[in-house]
């Protein structure tokens, strides 16, 4: 019922949204002699952030044709190397760039948005590494003889690309887990260590993660504590309808995850779009765009799987398994003493909001078996949550020190020059609004 009463909504509003766009099209027109009055700029505004705010979204491109190295356009093409029923790998290859640019698998956040969430990521990674990202499926178009998808088989996923990346006698890779890969990424470089695997990245750099959320807990983390687990299991799960390819399938909608967010910070969120409101009124339409442009990718939601998000809140956020000792993947213990060859960077955001200071750190403190030279610490002031992986502060202050920790264990391979992507566009969080 849930979910049915969302799409009768989401379908109301889609209509809505649209009957709004013809109306700021209409008030904003050239040839309607209103459309130079007070009343008809401040109707087109308004009709306009209403119709951005109801509009319907679907899955965002990465749309990247090319990166800039050493001052040289590089074209860029996006290329599948793997597809799982859950997800896919991609990678996003630069034609003519060295061969021998570390390689960098970002793993994405299973939390209700889209890899492209990270795009500012990889734009800013491209011009120096060989990028490849964790490309996560909308639960609710995976049918069900795909069978299930927890955080046992998000595990598996990565060792498994790792590999797929990482053939025999070819430069171990570097892994990049932005906020809740962090723990199952964490588990498999464990695992590895621990088998002594052939496809052991070189260096782990873990940013916002809720490693160990007792330390310093936040109002995410406390919700997921004071109520129940049967609560999570009875309030937010709820069934695919059957107008989707996943029809019948338990999920964690994304739209319950986007709401989540926004309401921690809903006075932030009505003060942006009232500001958008009065860029659209002043006739500044490249401020008004900019908000825009970050909201398309924040309101672009995908379901997770109940199973992994069942398992996610009982493991990370309730029992806090990984801290304590006692997690295991698929019956083998995950022991972070395992880990001794491979370098650790944990960095956390003064103001983050989702993951408190300390939380991430908390991976260093646990392989203690790694030697202190390979584990690097770097608290980010003045950045929240989103502001760690996305907008000038990650570009121009955090994505160097990445740069320079990467590099440190690869020494051969040379570090370009700073670059940017052709088609940049800007994705800093509006003004006020610092969130997941």
């Amino acid at each position: 019922m849930l979910y049915d009463a969302y799409e009768l909504g989401r379908t109301w509003l889609t209509g809505a949204s649209t009957a709004a766009r013809i109306g700021a099209d209409w008030w904003g027109n050239p040839a309607n002699p209103f459309a130079y009055t007070g009343a008809g700029e401040v109707a087109a505004a308004a009709l306009d952030v209403f119709a951005h705010a109801a509009a319907p979204r679907g899955k965002p491109e990465f749309g990247f044709a090319s990166t800039l190295i050493d001052g040289r356009q590089v074209p860029v093409i996006e290329v599948i190397v793997d597809r799982k029923p859950f997800g896919q790998l991609k990678r996003f290859e630069r034609i003519g760039a060295s061969p021998d640019d570390p390689k960098l698998l970002i793993v994405a956040p299973m939390s209700g948005h889209y890899a492209t969430l990270l795009r500012g990521t990889v734009e800013r990674m491209l011009p120096s590494h060989d990028v490849y990202i964790t490309d996560w499926r909308d639960a609710k178009t995976a049918p069900l003889s795909a069978g299930r998808f927890d955080l046992d088989d998000y595990v598996d996923y990565v060792m498994d690309w790792l590999s797929a990346i990482t053939p025999p006698g070819s430069p171990r890779a570097h892994l990049l887990a932005v906020c809740q890969p962090s723990v199952p990424v964490y588990a498999a470089v464990a695992l590895m260590s621990a088998a002594k695997h052939p496809a052991l990245p070189c260096t782990l750099t873990m940013m916002g993660g809720p490693v160990d959320t007792r330390r310093a807990p936040t109002a995410v983390n406390q919700l997921a504590m004071e109520r129940p687990f049967a609560w999570f299991e009875n309030s937010v799960i709820a069934t695919v309808p059957a107008l989707y390819p996943g029809a019948g399938r338990k999920v964690y909608p994304g739209f319950l995850q986007l709401a989540g967010f926004m309401s921690m910070n809903l006075g932030n969120h009505m003060i942006s779009h009232w500001e958008m409101f009065k860029h659209l009124v002043k006739g500044d339409g490249e401020s008004a765009d900019a908000t825009k442009t970050f909201y398309e990718e924040y309101r672009s939601v995908c379901d997770m799987t109940a199973e992994f998000y069942l398992q996610t809140i009982d493991v990370v956020f309730q029992n806090h398994h990984l801290p304590r000792g006692i997690m295991t993947h698929r019956g083998t213990p995950v022991d972070p003493a395992a880990i001794t060859d491979v370098s650790i960077f944990a960095i956390e955001g003064e103001r983050d909001d989702i993951s408190g200071l300390g939380q991430t750190k908390a991976g260093l403190d646990l392989a203690v078996n790694l030697a202190e030279d390979r584990k690097r610490y770097f608290m980010v002031p003045g950045v929240g949550h989103y502001g760690i992986f996305n907008g000038r502060k990650w570009r121009d202050v955090i994505a160097p020190e990445v740069e320079q920790f990467i590099r440190s264990t690869c020494p051969n391979a040379p570090l370009h020059g700073k670059g940017r992507h052709q088609a940049h566009v800007d994705m800093d969080a509006p003004a006020g609004v610092d969130f997941a």
